[in-house]
Parts: C-alpha cells; structure tokens; sequence
C-alpha cells in the first residue's frame, strides 16, 4: 500500500484567469518551470465554475474582466466558505492606489501590477504555497 503524498511534495495548482490569451499563456510560461499544474479561465464566470468545480490552491486574476470583473470574482470566491480559503492575487494594468486598495480591501492576499516581474511571480506564488502548507498541517 502506499503512503500519500506529502502535502508539501504536491504540485500547487493554479487558477490563470485573464481574457487576453497571450496574457494567461505569459503567466504560464513564467511559473511553469516551478512545476505548478494550471488551470485557465478567459472570464470570470468560467472561473468561478472551475473554483466550485477542481478548487486551485492559488488564484492569479486579472482585475479588468468583461461582464463580471476581477473585484466581482473575488468577492463571490471570499463570500463562500467553502473557497475563501483559496489566496488571490489581483494582476492588472491599473497603477493607481485606488485600484489596488479595491482588491485588497475586496479580499485578495496581494496585486501585481503589469508588465509583472518572472522574479516576484516566482516568490509570490511559492510563499502562497508555503502558507497554504502551513494552513494545512495546523488544521491537522
């Protein structure tokens, strides 16, 4: 019989939901070789059924969505508590405090802010991880 895996031994899986294509594959492109396994939404209503669906255990969302926005998605994800839980980071090409704090204050763990650093993709994600590690030893 075999063990389970260690929890920390798992690949994290992460939830890319941007309209523009070469958006979502950029992100990819730069996390892949971190060993992450993706997800993909185009709008935030296909986010949301894959959140309900294979809940990620990160979500990298781009604020400026049609029809529902990034704001919107985060505060259904954060109003339910079976997915609060799941770390958001708000990525978009708005530079004004007032959008960040919009995010922030909706329930996203942080912003990034296009063009997005490969470095500080890298260590957001992999910290995101670490805490989503330690969240789930405590609990046990």
């Amino acid at each position: 019989m075999n063990p389970s895996p260690d929890v920390a031994d798992l690949p994290a899986r992460i939830l890319i939901v941007d309209d523009d294509r070469p958006s979502r594959q950029l992100m990819e492109v730069m996390l892949n070789p971190e060993g992450f396994v993706f997800l993909t939404a185009a709008s935030g209503e296909e986010a949301l059924v894959i959140v309900a669906q294979q809940p990620p255990d990160l979500i990298l969302i781009d604020a400026l969505l049609p029809r529902m926005d990034g704001y919107q998605v985060v505060a259904q994800i954060k109003a339910n508590p079976a997915t609060r839980h799941i770390p958001v980071i708000m990525v978009t090409g708005l530079g004004d405090r007032a959008a960040m704090m919009l995010g922030l204050l909706g329930g996203a763990e942080d912003f990034l802010i296009k063009p997005v650093a490969v470095s500080y993709t890298h260590l957001r994600a992999h910290e995101t991880k670490a805490n989503l590690v330690c969240r789930l030893l405590l609990e046990k």
